[in-house]
């Protein structure tokens, strides 16, 4: 390393030139500036597109909704029919678009939201319909296909150890809960009990059973986990 000034040689370590007192400049020091990189970009620029395709489907769903609305007003002075598109967009974008705002889906939080959007859009239904079955048929429905849909999430999102038991108990509560649809469909229509809830609760039941034998032999355990990751 040589002074910028006098040119003379200069030991490792010197601050300044012992001859002219001119200030050492070590270039092999300077800080090279960073270039960022394509990659440190991209999650703001996905960012955006994101935000952009929610933006157009928003707003389609809303003109989709207006466009009813103001049809019904114009031929028939109500609202009509208008009513279930409207509450059927804004049910979509509930479910689908909503989700999209945050940067991680939240099972726990989502899924009870979008199956009480959708016990009120059911609610509405029957309301306008003059029908009665939201009590005793479309209500007990919504919330058993939410409690199984929500354990079904938990199980495959958060546990990672003793699956394969827990899901053989899951498809036979599955099958069992179509006996329970059918009580509802039962009491609500006076339709006969067990004309097709047998069939769903036999093959359910027969696959949690077959599931739970197989979680006791090691061998048949490994093979499925292999084959599911369970």
């Amino acid at each position: 390393m040589y002074c910028i000034q006098c040119g003379v040689k200069l030991q490792e370590g010197a601050e300044s030139c012992p001859l002219c007192g001119t200030p050492v400049v070590d270039v092999r020091a300077e800080k090279q500036p960073t270039v960022q990189s394509w990659s440190d970009l991209y999650p703001a620029q996905k960012r955006h597109g994101q935000l952009l395709v929610i933006s157009l489907i928003t707003t389609v769903l809303m003109a989709a909704s207006l466009g009813c609305l103001i049809f019904c007003l114009r031929t028939a002075g109500n609202a009509s029919w208008s009513g279930y598109v409207m509450l059927g967009c804004a049910l979509l974008w509930v479910c689908f678009i909503f989700p999209l705002f945050f940067r991680k889906w939240k099972p726990m939080i989502f899924l009870p939201v979008d199956f009480a959007c959708l016990a009120g859009f059911l609610l509405y239904i029957c309301a306008k319909t003059g029908g009665s079955w939201f009590l005793s048929f479309a209500f007990p429905v919504t919330v058993l296909v939410g409690l199984i849909t929500i354990a079904v999430v938990a199980l495959f999102r958060y546990l990672r150890q003793g699956r394969l038991p827990l899901l053989a108990g899951l498809l036979i509560l599955i099958g069992l809960s179509f006996m329970l649809v059918e009580f509802f469909q039962h009491i609500t229509f006076g339709t006969p009990m067990f004309v097709w809830s047998l069939y769903c609760v036999c093959g359910f039941c027969a696959m949690g059973a077959f599931l739970l034998v197989a979680s006791l032999i090691p061998s048949w355990r490994n093979a499925l986990r292999r084959i599911f990751f369970f």
